[in-house]
């Protein structure tokens, strides 16, 4: 009988998460931090940067470049709206003044062993999807087998960590992990969102195919209208299941929000000074400084602020695509460098506006600078003699000109570069031993383009380089991105910090023979994906921040792009409709999410929506 008992218990311990998990202390909690300690507890009334009273109501109408032929995020197929998002809670959910913490809004709470191998997140019994069906646990189980099985590859990335994910019950939902003692994995997962089996399973819908049926969402607002291509229009959701949750207090103030879709980002602008569009975040120089001198804004019926931005910043450039036999050589690639002229480019186009890009990881401590010391040294130490030599003796700094235009000694420099590769300009033309001249496509999807791309262009006409700009549609140009059919984009491309699974995607290896991955450069070094695999793994958040820097140093080194520029701040420019809280959160400025439509404000701005 005890033997039989004791077996029962072993059976019931493994299905709990193994048979030694039940000697491990589990840690239950309404939030997760990677690192540290979550700011904010279970009792915290609303976000700081949150007003709890502030005034429902209002359409707020804004612009997005582009077009869209699909609502199924999850799979590569298709073109879909940035902002659908919106239509979706989470399990857990992160605060604007945290990096790397989430708390607790579908779930309840979230449970972990010592070790770290699974975590278990229990569902408020209450939620519920758009059409009054309670969210369950089967719901996010199918969110994770259709990620599993079709979602796009760099969706795919995040979750690499993950073993398996299944509902224990109805209220009971469980991710198991290959690693062992990481956050990361755990505060991933936690950002699932649900799909409703029950709508998707039904109605001959196919989540593996695109579609422009208004998805069934989970959160404040719902798709209320789409016009495929042109315009989306998201209606708060009157009966909101987590109206009443301290994180939700304040946010999703307004009653309609409408995205109108535009080819050319002039007349954007221009629909935008006509009152067509509430609010922007301008990132044009030239537009900021000769664009907002308009009447409504003279009259104060339209604002204009810079707002500080402490987010970290992606890394900006033109990114070579080293699939292509002209850019397997770094020192060809650093050449392309010496001859951009971001100090002429500054002075003549931007406005003196913009600090110049150095870094894959700009505005962030995860940025390398100055020559490697400390842990970060060590970190690099295994790589000496596999790695070039200037990334222990030199701190990487882009190229400078005076910017006079003048470019005659990073000319020089270039050509140098470029002979020592193998290319000798000859009557005009860089050539190669072979007679081949040295073009290559820079291919983008916006005709401001044209403002960066062609001075370059230019100076590198100066080292007998053909180069040229070729404009397609964004349906055209998603297409070609995903297969890398192209030599050379203009990229600003995001940063999920802290670092983690996302970055093998990026800049792995086997990520550069997988259509629509992020790693667009094709880069495939192997000290890269060793210090990759540190990375991923890593528990302690000093060693991570030193090996993220040994990456960076790294990738500056390899000479993968040509580096332009970002902003500290963020420069708004709105209709005078608006109120927001004193304070803003640390990571932005809270727009849409915790601004609201202030009636007296409203009537003198002269906007009718």
């Amino acid at each position: 009988m005890r033997l039989a008992s004791a077996f029962a218990a072993a059976l019931i311990a493994a299905a709990a998460g193994g048979a030694w998990a039940q000697d491990q202390k589990v840690t239950r909690s309404h939030a997760l931090a990677e690192f540290g300690t979550p700011l904010y507890g279970p009792d915290t009334p609303h976000w700081p940067y949150a007003n709890p009273n502030a005034p429902k109501g209002g359409t707020v109408k804004l612009g997005d470049i582009g077009t869209y032929d699909s609502l199924n995020t999850i799979i590569t197929k298709g073109i879909w709206p940035r902002s659908l998002g919106i239509v979706d809670d989470s399990l857990m959910t992160g605060s604007g003044d945290e990096i790397g913490v989430v708390y607790g809004l579908i779930a309840e709470w979230a449970e972990y062993p010592e070790d770290k191998s699974w975590v278990r997140f229990k569902l408020r019994p209450e939620a519920k999807f758009q059409d009054g069906h309670p969210i369950r646990a089967v719901d996010f189980e199918y969110a994770w087998q259709t990620i599993r099985d079709h979602g796009r590859p760099f969706l795919k990335s995040f979750y690499e960590s993950v073993q398996d994910c299944k509902a224990e019950d109805e209220l009971t939902f469980r991710c198991d992990f290959t690693t062992r003692g990481l956050m990361k994995p755990l505060v991933t997962v936690a950002g699932f969102s649900p799909l409703p089996k029950h709508w998707w399973t039904s109605n001959g819908r196919d989540i593996t195919k695109t579609t422009t049926e208004p998805p069934l969402g989970s959160s404040s607002y719902k798709v209320a209208a789409v016009d495929t291509g042109r315009s989306i229009t998201y209606e708060r959701v009157k009966d909101y299941w987590g109206e009443n949750l301290w994180l939700n207090k304040g946010t999703g103030n307004f009653d309609r929000i409408v995205y109108e879709y535009y080819r050319d980002p002039d007349v954007m602008l221009q629909a935008f000074k006509g009152g067509q569009l509430d609010f922007r975040q301008e990132n044009s120089a030239r537009n900021w400084a000769t664009q907002y001198d308009f009447d409504a804004l003279k009259a104060g019926r339209a604002v204009k602020e810079a707002l500080p931005d402490q987010s970290p910043k992606g890394a900006q450039g033109f990114f070579l695509n080293t699939r292509r036999e002209v850019f397997k050589d770094p020192k060809v690639r650093e050449a392309l460098a010496y001859l951009f002229d971001f100090e002429w480019l500054r002075k003549n186009i931007m406005y003196n506006s913009y600090t110049r890009t150095r870094c894959w990881f700009p505005n962030s401590e995860y940025c390398a600078s100055g020559l490697p010391q400390g842990r970060e040294l060590e970190i690099l130490e295994a790589y000496r003699g596999r790695v070039p030599e200037r990334v222990f003796t030199t701190e990487y700094v882009p190229p400078k000109t005076d910017g006079s235009g003048n470019i005659r000694d990073n000319l020089r420099i270039a050509l140098r570069l470029l002979k020592e590769a193998g290319w000798e300009n000859k009557g005009g033309k860089l050539v190669n031993a072979k007679g081949e001249v040295f073009a290559f496509e820079i291919l983008g999807d916006d005709p401001t383009d044209e403002r960066v791309a062609n001075p370059w262009i230019k100076t590198l006409s100066q080292a007998g380089i053909q180069a040229k700009l070729r404009i397609v549609d964004a349906a055209q140009y998603e297409e070609r991105t995903k297969r890398f059919d192209f030599d050379v984009i203009q990229v600003l491309f995001t940063f999920f910090p802290p670092p983690g699974p996302e970055l093998v995607s990026r800049f792995g290896s086997a990520a550069a023979d997988i259509e629509d991955s992020a790693n667009y450069f094709g880069m495939k070094d192997p000290v890269v994906d060793e210090l990759l695999a540190r990375i991923v793994k890593e528990t302690d958040y000093d060693t991570l921040v030193a090996t993220t820097r040994a990456l960076d140093r790294v990738l500056q080194w390899g000479h993968y792009m040509v580096p332009q520029w970002y902003n500290e701040e963020a420069r708004v420019a709105y209709w005078n409709r608006f109120s927001r809280p004193e304070t803003l959160p640390k990571y932005g400025i809270g727009f849409p999410g915790t601004w609201w439509i202030d009636a007296e404000k409203d009537a003198k701005a002269g906007v009718t929506r």
